[in-house]
């Protein structure tokens, strides 16, 4: 590329979390080299990337499978950036210990209601809960507080909520596992179709570079992903990474994939979403 072309500019969003954070520790600080791209990255909790992708706003965003169901006319999934929980995942916990029927008719603080996180909460319980959106990173101190009944938890608060004396009711990826056999996918990165197929499949594969470099240079990224780690230390944040950056975000591969097809399958049946959802992955 010569010194007078203009570079395509790509607007990144991801989770302010290690995971991501670790995930695009190279792209984000010059690690690799990207060609004719340039990437700008924003960093905000995933709800709210959710809602700015059903806007088309970014290039290349962090998504959760739940809010993709409703995107999938103007993003594809990377085949690569994939947050699997095999036989973990988000958390429903309480100030007292409580069993999963006890949830039912109570008021539970969720990170946003196009999470997987509160997918999978809708297949557990259906409507048999009132669901109160907080930040998810205010959830543990709410149930601390006893402001509402139970919270639904992600990120590493998966990791902390024994901390605050909180009791864990259900592991959603352990409860998806047992009925399905499956990983539970929880989010991808999405990529805007309307760059066109040459540039969603360069793209990803410079994320997939960035991944490969963050585990090729695992302290160095984690170094660099610690300062998302809100209450972690550097075990706990390896412990964290290691959890949701791993083989299944190189490739979803086939069995990742057809998770994802399964969980939007039985969201569906279940009424969650309302259309049937045609996967597109790009790499």
């Amino acid at each position: 590329m010569t010194a007078t072309e203009t570079k395509i500019q790509i607007n990144v969003g991801h989770s302010p979390d290690p995971d991501d954070a670790f995930m695009f520790h190279a792209l984000a600080n010059d690690k690799i080299e990207t060609g004719r791209y340039e990437f700008t990255h924003t960093l905000q909790d995933i709800e709210t990337l959710n809602r700015r992708a059903l806007n088309a706003e970014l290039e290349l965003t962090a998504v959760s499978l739940h809010g993709y169901a409703y995107l999938t006319d103007r993003y594809a999934l990377c085949a690569c950036g994939a947050s699997m929980g095999d036989q973990y995942g988000p958390m429903v916990v309480t100030r007292e210990p409580m069993d999963i029927e006890q949830l039912r008719g109570k008021k539970i603080a969720v990170p946003g209601t196009l999470t997987t996180a509160f997918l999978t909460l809708k297949l557990l319980l259906g409507d048999d809960f009132t669901p109160e959106v907080h930040p998810f990173d205010e959830i543990l101190n709410l149930v601390e507080q006893e402001k509402v009944d139970a919270g639904l938890i992600i990120h590493e608060g998966q990791l902390t909520y024994g901390d605050q004396g909180l009791h864990l009711v259900v592991d959603m990826g352990q409860w998806w596992y047992e009925r399905t056999g499956l990983p539970l996918p929880l989010g991808a990165n999405a990529i805007r179709k309307d760059l066109g197929q040459e540039v969603m499949e360069e793209v990803t594969v410079l994320l997939k570079q960035s991944i490969q470099y963050g585990l090729d240079h695992r302290q160095e990224a984690l170094d660099y992903a610690l300062q998302y780690g809100r209450d972690l230390d550097t075990g706990k944040a390896d412990k964290f990474v290691g959890m949701y950056v791993n083989d299944w975000t190189l490739d979803f591969g086939e069995r990742g994939r057809e998770a994802v097809a399964e969980l939007l399958k039985q969201a569906h049946d279940a009424g969650v979403i309302p259309n049937p959802v045609a996967l597109e992955f790009i790499g």
